[in-house]
């Protein structure tokens, strides 16, 4: 295709294409090959460079023999050489078509009107070659860039699936799905301390308590960053935080525990520590499954549904992998965002 296409063209835009293109290609290979120290690509500029003096030689030869078409000898009676003659004829013949069946040799002015200014071929060639290298060079900048910038991780959708029974006895109760979308705030890292982090995963569910037989709705959402995990849940039992907090020191030291109580959102509230488990499950192979092991420390701060805390409790718990904490104002800044977002619970 391009081979035809350069045959097409006629010699004034072939020609100055062909030398722009050299030299572009010629030098630019050249620079790569000092600054690379390639012997193979300072030969294939040489060879560019090469082709492109050969071209222009032509071109100056062409203008010459141009400037000189007339007399088919020079001064002195020798004959011209061979361009000169070639590009003659090829002048000549045209003009001899043109003037039709009168006999008579075409005159030089004749042939001078009707050819083509080369220097105007040449220069409008050149431009057209600029307008396209400069759509090839600009073009990728104008279009739409390639966003390849992490985006927070979104909460799954699983509206579609069917809650369990306890769900339609319990008053109103929130699903995981509501609370992922409550938790997974944008400014979430920034309230954490971690502004520059973004959500790995964000996910909800909509489950029962443990040890209840599926009698307690509990709904749980999580949402992970590199440093910080951060879990909330809502538990809709009849235990207020005051029995909550007995029962804690009732199950262990309170020292342990760190316990404290507070008042969040005009709600009681209570703040203890708690160490997760970690579970080694084998997924085939040689290994085996490993015991429940004793995690990192967790920080949760419970807080009651409701400002008479009549039962039931929202718990916000965060903890990393290394077992390094954030400080409790921090448990509290999340809590004064996102509970105030959670759908109210309807009056018993």
């Amino acid at each position: 295709m391009l081979g035809l296409l350069l045959r097409v063209l006629p010699f004034w835009v072939r020609e100055p294409l062909l030398i722009v293109v050299g030299s572009l290609f010629g030098v630019r290979i050249m620079y790569i090959a000092v600054d690379d120290q390639d012997r193979v690509a300072a030969c294939i500029g040489a060879v560019f460079l090469v082709f492109t003096a050969i071209r222009v030689r032509m071109v100056v030869r062409a203008l010459g023999a141009r400037r000189n078409t007339g007399p088919a000898a020079s001064a002195d009676g020798a004959p011209t050489d061979a361009v000169a003659r070639a590009w003659a004829q090829a002048q000549v013949a045209p003009a001899q078509v043109a003037a039709g069946p009168h006999p008579g040799p075409a005159t030089a002015t004749t042939t001078a009107e009707k050819e083509p200014n080369p220097w105007g071929q040449a220069v409008a060639a050149v431009a057209v070659f600029a307008a396209l290298a400069a759509a090839l060079w600009l073009g990728p900048g104008m279009l739409p860039a390639d966003d390849d910038t992490p985006r927070p991780a979104s909460c799954s959708d699983t509206e579609d699936e069917k809650l369990p029974a306890v769900y339609e006895k319990t008053p109103r109760p929130v699903t995981g799905d509501q609370l992922c979308e409550a938790l997974n705030r944008p400014d979430l890292a920034r309230l954490l301390g971690t502004p520059a982090e973004i959500a790995t995963s964000a996910s909800g569910t909509s489950g029962t308590a443990a040890l209840t037989d599926g009698k307690v709705a509990e709904p749980e959402a999580e949402v992970t960053f590199d440093t910080y995990t951060v879990d909330l849940s809502a538990t809709y039992d009849e235990l207020s935080t005051a029995q909550y907090a007995k029962l804690v020191k009732i199950a262990g030291d309170e020292d342990e525990k760190d316990l404290r109580t507070l008042t969040v959102l005009g709600r009681p509230a209570l703040l203890s520590s708690e160490h997760t488990m970690k579970f080694e499950i084998s997924l085939g192979g040689e290994g085996s499954s490993g015991p429940v092991q004793q995690g990192p420390l967790a920080r949760t701060l419970s807080v009651a549904l409701d400002p008479k805390d009549r039962g039931g409790s929202y718990d916000i718990t965060v903890w990393s992998e290394s077992g390094a904490l954030p400080g409790d104002g921090v448990l509290l800044g999340i809590a004064e965002k996102v509970l105030p977002t959670i759908p109210e619970r309807s009056a018993r």
